[in-house]
């Protein structure tokens, strides 16, 4: 897998790409809770869950049926207030899948474990792509203190959170050009 830390920055490097909106920390909040959400499912080894089940890790939580539960759940929880049926409601829906899919596509990027079952529950086949630049990461918290782990961090840094804070920088840099040129 990727770092839960790289999971939580590419999210939150993600959802500003694609908002405008001052991020609040809640948002933020959200954001992260959306990214690793589907990690929780590593909670099946303590009941004895094979790895490769359905239920196992980089089972269904990993797949983007389950990211756009997530975007549901998280829509609905984050716009209390707002119609289920507007159009506001399904923005935020499909930003919040959006974000948790940045999991799986990022899991389908690392060169270990089984892949991810991305088209779960209908198709439960483990995906990887075809160029998987990512070193995985370790399961467990001991594991997650040592030097392998600082080389993953790095890799992690080169290949994902590195050019999302560059093409941050394109949106950020493209918009204020056109808000300059729509001004004068």
């Amino acid at each position: 897998m990727a770092s839960i830390i790289t999971h939580s920055i590419a999210a939150v490097i993600f959802g500003k790409t694609l908002t405008n909106k001052v991020l609040s920390k809640k948002f933020l909040f959200y954001l992260g809770l959306f990214s690793v959400l589907p990690d929780f499912d590593v909670v099946a080894f303590l009941f004895g869950i094979p790895y490769e089940s359905f239920w196992g890790h980089r089972g269904f939580t990993h797949s983007f049926f389950f990211a756009f539960i997530v975007g549901l759940i998280g829509s609905a929880v984050y716009l209390r207030s707002i119609n289920l049926k507007s159009l506001q409601f399904w923005s935020w829906t499909l930003f919040f899948f959006a974000v948790t899919s940045t999991h799986t596509i990022l899991y389908a990027l690392t060169n270990g474990g089984l892949g991810a079952a991305s088209f779960s529950p209908y198709e439960n086949s483990r995906y990887f792509f075809p160029f998987t630049p990512l070193e995985v990461s370790p399961i467990g918290f001991k594991a997650f203190f040592s030097q392998r782990v600082i080389d993953i961090l790095i890799n992690e840094f080169s290949w994902v959170v590195a050019p999302l804070l560059i093409l941050f920088a394109i949106r950020k840099f493209s918009s204020k050009t056109k808000s300059k040129e729509s001004t004068k």
